[in-house]
C-alpha cells in the first residue's frame, strides 16, 4: 500500500536500532536420509556429523535415517525421503542400479546435500560430478581460514558475517563449480596456506539439476565442526534447501557490480546500514539511486520482511527528491506479506498481480531471506523469486517507461524491511539508451536553457553533459530525464519547418521518433526528420521536422 506524504528529509545518516526479526515459520515435517558409506579414507568426525543432524532434525520437524547400506538407494525407500545427505562418503560407494535409481530420484525432484569428503566420491559416474559441483583434488593441513561469504540470502549462509573464520580442513577441487553453480562462499587463500585455486576458490554453493536440488558445503572434516553453532546453522539451512523447506536463486551468476554508493534519500526515514545490511525506519520515503538511469538491465537484491510489512523496489522514474515521483511516474515491484492480488510481492502495483501459484511456490515466509531478479529489456519486465519467472508484464502506458532511476521504498513507521546485495548487470542488445544526441557540427540536443514548461524550445548546443542534453530513448519515445517530459512535433502538424519542443509526455505519434540506417530520426506520423533549422551550426538552432534528405543537417547519434 501506498499513502501519499509530504516531502521530507534528505539521507538520514544516524543509525537506529533495528526491528527483532520475526521467528520463521516451523516447516512441514519431513524425511531425511543420512549416507556415511566410505570406500577410502574414512573420517572419524561421521558419528558426530550424524548426531548433529540427528539433533537438528529433532529441533526442526526433520526426521533422520542414518545408513551405511547402498541398497538402500532403491526407488521405493529413496521416494521416502525429501533430502538425501552424503556425509563424509569417499570412493565408489554405490553399484550401477543403485546410481540409477538416486539420479532418478535427484531429476524427479528430490535433494542432495554434500558435506565436505562427499566431493571425494564417485569420481568415474558422471551424473554424480554434476551434482555434487566439482570434486577433490588435494587439501593442507588443517588450520583457521577465512570463509568470505558472497551470498547471505540463502538459508545456510543468511546467518553467517561477512568473513567467517574457522579452523577445518580446507579442500581444493579439479574444477571451479561457478559456471554451473551459484557460489555461496569462497575461501581466502592469504588467510591460510595450501591453497591451489587462487583468488576465486569456491567453499560452497548450490544449484538445480532437472527438478531437483543441490548444496554442498567443504566444511566439515573435523570433530569440533559439528559443535559450532554456526556451521550447525550452516548444515540446517542447506538442508532447508535441499528438501525444499526454503527456497533461493541457486543459477550461476556472474558480471554484476554491486550498487554501493551513489545513493539518496528522497523524502522522510530511511535506512539504517549494519554489517552490509539496510533496514528501513520511517516513511514514506524512496532510497533512490541517483548516480545513474538504466535502460536494459538486471536488476539483482535480497529482502527481508519481519513479518506483514510493506515495502517496494521502483524502477523507471525520473530524477526527483519526491519519493511520490516515482509512484507517479515509474513502476513499484511490490513487497508485501499480504494485500489483494495486484499489489502484494511479486506484482507490478496496481497494474499485474505475480503468477500466485508459482510465487507461493517459490516464496519465504516473514523472517526470512527471500532474491529478486528484475530484468527489464525495453519496455518488457520479467520478475525472478528465488530464481522462478513470477511476473512477465509489458509496459502499457506510453507515458511512462520502464528506463530510468531504480529506487528502494521505507513504507512507514510500521513497516519493516530490510535489503541486501543490491547489484546490476547492464544487459546489450538495447532497443535505447541514456545520454546526449550529437548532431551537426559535432553539438547536442539541448533543451533550451534546461527549461521543464511544455513548449520548451528544443537547440543545438555546443554539448556540455549537462541534463538539458540528456535523453532517455526507448522504443520510440524520447524522454528528456531532467524534465521528464518528451520529445514532441509542436501541435501533432506534419508540415515541413514545424518547431520541435519539449512537452508532456501523452502516448501521441507527435512523440515518436524512429532511427533510420542513414542516422536519421523519422517521425512516423509525418514522415518528416529532426532538422536543424537553416543548415546552421550556430548554438541555439531551432530543431525542427523536414523532408528527409540524409543531409549533414539531419544525421544525429543517439546514446547506446
Amino acid at each position: 500500500m501506498i499513502r501519499r506524504i509530504l516531502l521530507g528529509a534528505v539521507l538520514a545518516t544516524a543509525f537506529l536500532p533495528a526491528p527483532a526479526p520475526a521467528a520463521a515459520a516451523a516447516d512441514a515435517p519431513y524425511d531425511v536420509l543420512v549416507f556415511s558409506k566410505t570406500a577410502g579414507f574414512r573420517h572419524d568426525s561421521i558419528a558426530a556429523g550424524i548426531q548433529a543432524v540427528r539433533e537438528l532434525g529433532a529441533a526442526n520437524s526433520f526426521t533422520v535415517t542414518a545408513t551405511e547400506n547402498a541398497a538402500d538407494f532403491n526407488p521405493t525407500n529413496l521416494s521416502r525421503y525429501e533430502a538425501v545427505v552424503f556425509l563424509n562418503t569417499t570412493g565408489d560407494v554405490l553399484d550401477a542400479t543403485q546410481q540409477t535409481a538416486f539420479e532418478s530420484y535427484i531429476r524427479a525432484g528430490g535433494g542432495y546435500l554434500g558435506v565436505h569428503a562427499a566431493a571425494d566420491t564417485e569420481y568415474d559416474w558422471p551424473f554424480y560430478g554434476d551434482l555434487v559441483g566439482a570434486w577433490f583434488a588435494s587439501h593442507p593441513a588443517i588450520q583457521q581460514a577465512n570463509v568470505k561469504v558472497e551470498d547471505r540470502a540463502q538459508a545456510a549462509t543468511a546467518h553467517l558475517p561477512q568473513t567467517w573464520p574457522r579452523t577445518d580442513e580446507w579442500y581444493n577441487y579439479r574444477t571451479n563449480p561457478r559456471d554451473t553453480a551459484h557460489v555461496l562462499a569462497t575461501l581466502d587463500e592469504s588467510s591460510y596456506s595450501g591453497g591451489g585455486m587462487g583468488a576465486d576458490h569456491p567453499h560452497a554453493w548450490c544449484k538445480t539439476l532437472s527438478a531437483g536440488r543441490s548444496f554442498y558445503t567443504g566444511g566439515g572434516h573435523t570433530v569440533e565442526s559439528y559443535t559450532d553453532p554456526a556451521f550447525r546453522a550452516h548444515l540446517l539451512g542447506g538442508i532447508r534447501y535441499a528438501a525444499g523447506r526454503s527456497h533461493a536463486d541457486c543459477r550461476p551468476e556472474a558480471g554484476y557490480t554491486p550498487l554501493s554508493t551513489g545513493w539518496s534519500q528522497a523524502g522522510p526515514g530511511g535506512f539504517t546500514s549494519a554489517d552490509n545490511t539496510l533496514s528501513s525506519y520511517g516513511g514514506m520515503g524512496l532510497y533512490w539511486y541517483s548516480a545513474k538511469q538504466f535502460v536494459n538491465y538486471s536488476l539483482k537484491l535480497d529482502w527481508k520482511l519481519a513479518g506483514d510489512d510493506n515495502s517496494g523496489v521502483f524502477i523507471g522514474f525520473p530524477p526527483s527528491t519526491d519519493p511520490w515521483s516515482a509512484v507517479n511516474n515509474g513502476y513499484e515491484i511490490q513487497i508485501d506479506a499480504t494485500d489483494t492480488p495486484d499489489r502484494t510481492t511479486g506484482s507490478v502495483y496496481t497494474f499485474q498481480g505475480a503468477d500466485a501459484a508459482a510465487r507461493d511456490a517459490a516464496l519465504n515466509p516473514p523472517g526470512e531471506w527471500n532474491a529478486y531478479e528484475i530484468r527489464v529489456e525495453g519496455e518488457h519486465l520479467q520478475i525472478f523469486l528465488n530464481g522462478v519467472r513470477i511476473n512477465d508484464f509489458t509496459n502499457p502506458d506510453p507515458v511512462r517507461s520502464l528506463a530510468g532511476h531504480i529506487g528502494i521504498q521505507n513504507h512507514g513507521d510500521a513497516d519493516h524491511v530490510s535489503f541486501r546485495d543490491i547489484r546490476i548487470k547492464e544487459l546489450g542488445g538495447s532497443t535505447g539508451g541514456t545520454g546526449p544526441v550529437r548532431g551537426f557540427a559535432n553539438k547536442c540536443l539541448d533543451v533550451d536553457n534546461g527549461g521543464t514548461a511544455d513548449g520548451t524550445k528544443i537547440q543545438l548546443w555546443t554539448c556540455n553533459g549537462s541534463g538539458a542534453q540528456t535523453w532517455a530513448i526507448t522504443g520510440q519515445v524520447w524522454r528528456n530525464p531532467q524534465s521528464g517530459k518528451c520529445l514532441d512535433v509542436a501541435g501533432g502538424a506534419t508540415a515541413n519547418g514545424t518547431k520541435v519542443q519539449l512537452y508532456t509526455c501523452n502516448g501521441s505519434a507527435a512523440q515518436n521518433w524512429v532511427v533510420q540506417s542513414d542516422r536519421t530520426v523519422r517521425n512516423p506520423q509525418s514522415g518528416r526528420c529532426l532538422d536543424v533549422s537553416e543548415v546552421k551550426p550556430d548554438d541555439g538552432q531551432q530543431i525542427h521536422i523536414w523532408d528527409c534528405l540524409a543531409a549533414a543537417n539531419q544525421l544525429w547519434t543517439p546514446p547506446a
